[in-house]
């Protein structure tokens, strides 16, 4: 259960960080278009362009950085505390990102601003798309910032959850409810369980005395006061034969009956 629970939140994992790859890598797609055109047709680039530019090939190394760390070192305490960072960080850049490409959230008609300018959306300035089609990048620009803010923010929370999984194996191991592999096994019995446990602890007696030993569990033999003598066959009674003393003297003699004194003990042992 723990191997396939760790492949699975890997697997998630992997998937948010892929969405934000895709993200990044649309924003620097388009803004450095942006820079290109701008700079063959010599039209003055804004510092935020700029910046978007760097945010977004930031985000580039990051998420496919994580990717590829994301096979050897998901829920290590120290590189997930970095990644949390760091994906707030970016949660706090792409609203950035959104504000400033804020311009394609209409229908990109009539009067747009656009990152090499503003203008009728039908025009189209020498050597430079129509204002509509910059728009609309515009607008893919800020569709993907919301996605990737979105994705930031479920990546922090899945390194949260990836380091407590990992103490969690890292607490019980391999056991034989986990048929020592990983992670921490089942509980049986699921949530009812804790109620039969807990009605089991309550029959049970500290006070109680012990269960006396059967015959069938008393070791046979003659050396000890403590274990059964004469239960085999072959088998001798401990002080003699039955109704003797260890001398030879009847133990229960009968009224009217005389025995002879100093009777052998016939070998037995005592």
């Amino acid at each position: 259960m723990g191997a396939k629970s760790t492949f699975a939140l890997k697997c998630l994992q992997w998937f948010i960080r892929g969405i934000q790859f895709c993200c990044c890598a649309v924003g620097l797609a388009l803004y450095s278009y942006f820079l290109a055109v701008a700079a063959q047709n010599d039209v003055a680039i804004p510092k935020w362009v700029r910046a978007i530019e760097g945010i977004t090939g930031i985000g580039v190394l990051y998420t496919l950085l994580g990717l590829l760390l994301l096979c050897c070192l998901a829920g290590h305490p120290f590189t997930s505390f970095i990644a949390i960072v760091l994906d707030i960080a970016f949660v706090g850049a792409f609203i950035y990102v959104a504000q400033a490409n804020r311009g394609g959230a209409g229908s990109c008609q009539g009067r747009v601003d656009t990152p090499l300018g503003s203008g009728d959306a039908a025009a189209s300035p020498s050597g430079l798309p129509s204002f509509r089609i910059l728009c609309q990048m515009e607008t893919a620009v800020f569709s993907v910032s919301i996605v990737a803010i979105l994705f930031f923010i479920l990546s922090a929370l899945m390194e949260v959850v990836l380091v407590r999984h990992r103490r969690k194996e890292a607490r019980f191991g391999p056991s034989p409810a986990n048929n020592y592999t990983s992670g921490y096994g089942s509980r049986k019995g699921g949530f009812f369980s804790r109620f039969r446990r807990n009605k089991e602890a309550d029959t049970y007696n500290p006070n109680a005395l012990p269960e006396h030993a059967t015959p069938d569990q008393i070791r046979q033999s003659y050396n000890t006061e403590a274990t059964a003598v004469g239960n085999e066959p072959a088998g001798y009674p401990k002080y003699g034969e039955a109704g003797q003393q260890y001398d030879g003297q009847t133990a229960y003699p009968e009224n009217g009956v005389t025995h002879e004194a100093g009777r052998s003990t016939n070998g037995y042992r005592y």
